[in-house]
């Protein structure tokens, strides 16, 4: 049976408001200072990528310029090779990648309401 997609997109929403929380106020040395905080931001994440898992490509078409395959493949890079994880890419994603990855899921959103 084929998942809801509405509490994914939600999770994944939800899960970037927190990261935004967590890291508010906060430079990249903050970052590196924190063994806690970065790997919350780790954790979290792989919840958006395990989350972006279950939508289904069809819908994913309405957003094509997300990296979606990258998306849904650093989860594995976080859970499998996490020795290789530079703080500096954690950083990027969640200041680069994170906010158009925000838009884009409510640009999903409004595409099932």
């Amino acid at each position: 049976m084929a998942r809801d997609v509405g509490p994914v997109l939600q999770d994944m929403l939800d899960t970037i408001a927190l990261v935004d929380t967590a890291l508010s106020g906060k430079s990249r040395e903050d970052f590196g200072r924190d063994a806690i905080l970065r790997l919350a931001i780790q954790r979290a994440i792989e919840i958006i990528s395990e989350a972006s898992r279950h939508i289904p490509d069809e819908l994913l078409q309405h957003t094509p310029d997300i990296p979606w395959r990258a998306i849904r493949g650093i989860g594995n890079i976080l859970r499998h090779e996490y020795h290789r994880i530079a703080d500096d890419m954690i950083w990027t994603v969640v200041v680069r990648d994170l906010p158009a990855l925000r838009v884009a899921v409510e640009t999903l959103v409004s595409k099932i309401e």
